[in-house]
């Protein structure tokens, strides 16, 4: 039963010979918000933008606009993701800074093809592989150069129109209390291990919950394997320590490990994901697919003929709701291609430190745009997506011994 939707539809029209005219429209049971970008054909420049509110939740909402202009004069290239999550997000909305974003990577497709349509003036006879192959090797596009992401890639369709649509569970509570846009946001480790939940473990949630109040997180979840935390035991730690504590469980799966938050069925052993799934829905909960590459790169994606568009069709993924990109426990390169496949599916990604000891804690975590004190505004903070996750140690200086955090590439 569909209890969720989301529909972004990014659509692009050549304006004049050398701009883009591109629109995007994000909608869903929370939200819905336009934006509209003039976009230089040859350079990729963001000439003007402009955005409004079709549908909000708070008073702060229509303060994200102003900011929006200080997406003018970017050039679209490898960045653009970061740089609008890190201006635009931060500053004013993440969902329009989502929704830049798809619409920059839609222009980026539009430009080829009129780079291309250009090109055939001269040369009837150039296809578009042809020309792609040759603008990547400088061939074309003025003196020399390439053009900003101009690297092969498959024809795009005749109609330049995406539309994304994903389900998952609602529930009527309102939201939280959005942040004041310069803030710092509201950062939680979504993975954490303690003993003797999870034996594994070798730090108590008493020292783990300490460590993460040091290095200054907002809050952490208990996600033991397969245990399930009583309200009455992580209400005693929330008021012992002063501290935002979340419940949350790690479950074994027949397609992997997963982060469950809002289930309180103890679940033993092994469990088929689809069944998982339609639990966690009966319970408005929600479900995101923890470390789903650990071990599948240890060649390269090449040797193994592994892409992440190829990835995206694991049947798993039709069943999450959002996908870990940054976990401490699997490399830098499972990492960077767990957000590649969150990109291309449009899943919410997040970020955890899946930590075992104290050391570890804050490693990786997920940053959201509001206060966040109960596991209701938790879950409803996942569902809308305003979120991103962070390498947290390291932006606060404070790296794990002897891990090499990786760079956060997602949208």
């Amino acid at each position: 039963m569909l209890k969720f939707a989301r529909n972004k539809v990014v659509s692009a029209a050549r304006k004049d010979q050398n701009t883009l005219s591109i629109h995007g429209l994000l909608d869903d049971d929370i939200y819905g918000l336009e934006v509209d970008l003039c976009i230089g054909i040859r350079d990729l420049q963001i000439l003007s933008v402009a955005g409004k509110w079709n549908r909000r939740t708070t008073p702060e909402c229509p303060s994200a606009i102003p900011f929006l202009q200080e997406a003018r004069g970017f050039h679209i290239d490898d960045e653009i993701d970061g740089r609008m999550n890190k201006i635009i997000g931060r500053k004013g909305c993440r969902h329009f800074a989502n929704l830049l974003i798809e619409c920059c990577h839609a222009a980026t497709e539009a430009a080829r093809v009129a780079r291309w349509e250009d090109a055939k003036v001269a040369r009837p006879d150039l296809t578009f592989q042809g020309f792609l192959n040759e603008e990547a090797g400088g061939r074309i596009c003025g003196e020399g150069k390439s053009s900003p992401l101009a690297r092969p890639s498959t024809p795009p369709p005749s109609a330049m129109r995406v539309e994304v649509t994903r389900e998952g569970p609602h529930s009527p509570e309102p939201g939280p209390t959005r942040l004041d846009p310069s803030s710092d946001g509201f950062v939680i480790d979504l993975h954490v291990h303690t003993f003797p939940a999870s034996p594994c473990s070798s730090a108590s949630a008493e020292a783990m919950i300490e460590e993460a109040k040091r290095i200054g997180l907002n809050g952490l979840c208990l996600t033991d394997h397969n245990h399930v935390w009583s309200p009455a035991r992580v209400e005693e730690l929330k008021q012992k320590h002063g501290f935002p504590i979340f419940r949350g469980n790690e479950i074994t799966t027949d397609q992997g490990d997963m982060l469950v938050f809002g289930l309180d069925r103890d679940i033993r052993g092994i469990i088929k994901l689809q069944d998982l799934r339609r639990e966690v829905l009966a319970a408005d909960g929600f479900l995101i697919v923890a470390h789903p590459f650990r071990g599948f790169l240890t060649f390269s994606g090449d040797q193994l003929g592994l892409t992440p568009e190829g990835a995206a069709q694991r049947p798993l993924f039709q069943h999450v709701n959002a996908i870990e990109v940054l976990n401490g426990k699997v490399t830098e390169k499972e990492n960077r291609f767990a957000s590649s496949v969150a990109r291309s599916l449009g899943l919410p990604a997040t970020g955890g430190s899946d930590a075992h000891e104290v050391a570890e804690v804050g490693a990786y975590a997920t940053r959201f745009f509001a206060e966040i004190h109960t596991e209701a505004e938790l879950i409803q903070a996942l569902r809308s997506g305003d979120c991103a996750p962070v390498a947290f140690r390291r932006e606060k200086g404070a790296p794990v011994p002897g891990h090499r955090p990786a760079e956060v590439h997602t949208s």
